[in-house]
């Protein structure tokens, strides 16, 4: 190549060095002209905070960086995301954990967790002074995202804490991610909120009573996986793995206190001014939401994810409970991170 070039000068230079460039960039471009899109369901509209990590991936140009064509298509809840996934309409979303424990251990779901958001936050609060203890909700209106989705799952762990009530015993009102306005507007006393709308209340002029809290009531308890089914997966791994990298640099990249503001800007989808979204995320990196030194898939909680629903109901009577190894595969995590380094 030395020799190549020295023959050269001028204009000639110019024009051998840029075929030699072309030359080199050109199995990369490849690649990237065939790599597969990847669509990623998000939950909430407007999104729930724990989504925000999707959309700083996107925002500082992470899911690109590590060679993913990505799509972010919202969703009114987490479970109808992995529906979504389920029907081959979308190939990726972040869903509640306990909801795929069901619906692999029922149904035998054609479901895969490749990351996880392992901390839940969901607090059963009450705006009403006159109502702050957890038996008060007995008969009473609760709001959640919809029935048999992420809050009215947590609802139903959380009553475990709760002696003498019931799922059945509430009325649970479906808001999507609206809860905190609806509270805030007077419409509900009760509700299963995030910590960011706690955050939202308290800035409006409301007064949270924090009656009851998944990490007193279930401490093992996981939150989120981020869900591929199965042939996806295989079909297109190195996609996969692309989008686990970026959603991995992201996590690291929201943990630098430097990096707040534009965070904040990336957490627009949320709803939240930027200094509520701020704030938030000041809170949810204290309490440990996203995962920034593994898969997020820790086996131990899934395991007592698993082991709560069997107890709640949530697993069918007569069918068998689905094994942690069947529900989470760490390779992709592993080879992600190699790109990371």
């Amino acid at each position: 190549m030395i020799r190549f070039l020295r023959t050269c000068s001028g204009p000639r230079l110019h024009r051998r060095l840029a075929t030699l460039l072309a030359l080199a960039l050109a199995p990369s471009l490849a690649t990237a002209a065939e790599a597969k899109k990847l669509v990623i369901g998000t939950p909430g509209v407007p999104a729930v905070f724990s989504a925000v990590i999707v959309y700083v991936a996107e925002k500082e140009g992470m899911f690109k960086q590590y060679g993913a064509d990505v799509e972010i298509r919202p969703f009114e809840t987490g479970t109808a995301a992995a529906r979504a996934v389920l029907a081959g309409d979308i190939d990726l979303s972040v869903s509640p954990t306990q909801l795929i424990v069901n619906q692999v251990s029922n149904a035998n779901a054609n479901l895969v967790g490749i990351y996880g958001l392992p901390n839940p936050d969901w607090i059963l609060a009450s705006v009403d002074p006159a109502k702050t203890d957890c038996k008060d909700i007995a008969g009473q209106q609760v709001g959640i995202d919809a029935v048999g989705a992420a809050r009215s799952l947590a609802l139903r762990g959380m009553l475990i804490g709760c002696p003498g009530v019931k799922i059945e015993d509430v009325q649970q009102v479906a808001l999507s991610s609206t809860v905190g306005p609806a509270m805030v507007a007077g419409q509900l006393k009760f509700g299963v909120l995030h910590l960011d709308d706690v955050a939202v209340l308290e800035t409006q002029g409301k007064k949270v009573f924090k009656l009851l809290t998944a990490k007193q009531t279930s401490p093992n308890s996981h939150y989120l996986l981020a869900v591929a089914r199965q042939d996806r997966l295989k079909d297109n791994r190195p996609g996969f793995v692309a989008v686990v990298a970026a959603l991995t640099a992201a996590a690291r990249f929201m943990q630098l206190p430097e990096n707040a503001d534009r965070v904040a800007e990336a957490a627009a989808p949320t709803g939240h001014s930027k200094p509520v979204a701020k704030a938030a995320l000041k809170e949810f990196l204290e309490y440990g939401l996203w995962a920034t030194v593994d898969d997020g898939m820790d086996e131990k909680k899934i395991a007592a994810v698993i082991a709560l629903q069997a107890k709640v109901g949530g697993i069918l009577p007569g069918k068998e409970p689905v094994k942690v190894e069947r529900l989470i595969d760490g390779s992709i995590w592993r080879e992600a991170e190699k790109l990371v380094k």
